[in-house]
């Protein structure tokens, strides 16, 4: 499903043992290099299919927009064109969830009761994003979904790894982890940041195994 930051960086151009922090020449406030991101997600837009795009009828798969990031995405963008979908949280939508945090089922299902919702990125009719164009994505990186601005990167145990999709542009040219994080001039540090930072709007405590007080249920409704 991914591989680890650790395992395959060490394979990765042993002269250049300091990959996982790129000094990049100008980083946005995503932490990544404008134009080296425009480079290869505008390029990943325009050959599709990209990462913000699903199968028609596998919407429930999609992950949920927390309150913060909805709000986030509202002060940019008017709630009129429709940018959110209440989505019921189903089997197949609380099974995803399980993958991504596998130590924390009982976290993940006080979050997302069965008879619960959350809220999640609309989509057209051919599974496609809201916001995505012929050029990538319309919004600035630092309003994105912390889901989003994560992806392919992920963090299993405290470390870092990645998403292998084969549509994935990124994945393909940088060919590892490490040669990904150089290609998006992405700071490990930052992404294991911005991941803690999904952890704390989606209600999960900032890091694995930390105490976790059950929130309020309608945390994810509209």
């Amino acid at each position: 499903m991914y591989k680890s930051v650790t395992d395959e960086g060490r394979r990765h151009d042993q002269t250049r043992r300091d990959r996982g922090v790129v000094n990049a020449p100008k980083t946005s406030a995503a932490g990544m290099d404008s134009r080296d991101e425009q480079s290869v997600c505008a390029r990943c837009a325009g050959l599709g299919p990209t990462c913000c795009e699903i199968s028609p009828g596998q919407e429930e798969a999609c992950f949920p927009v927390s309150p913060l990031e909805r709000q986030r995405i509202s002060d940019h963008v008017s709630l009129s064109r429709g940018a959110f979908v209440e989505e019921k949280n189903s089997r197949a939508f609380v099974t995803n969830l399980h993958r991504l945090f596998p130590r924390e089922r009982r976290v993940v299902d006080a979050l997302f009761p069965a008879a619960g919702t959350h809220l999640r990125l609309s989509t057209d009719v051919r599974g496609r994003c809201r916001f995505l164009t012929g050029t990538g994505c319309a919004l600035p990186n630092e309003v994105r979904p912390y889901y989003c601005r994560l992806f392919p990167f992920w963090v299993v145990s405290g470390k870092l790894a990645v998403f292998a999709p084969g549509g994935c542009l990124a994945c393909r040219e940088g060919r590892s982890v490490a040669g990904m994080l150089e290609s998006l001039h992405v700071r490990a540090e930052f992404l294991l940041d911005l991941h803690c930072r999904l952890r704390l709007a989606w209600g999960f405590p900032p890091e694995e195994g930390m105490a976790f007080v059950t929130p309020a249920l309608a945390r994810f409704h509209p």
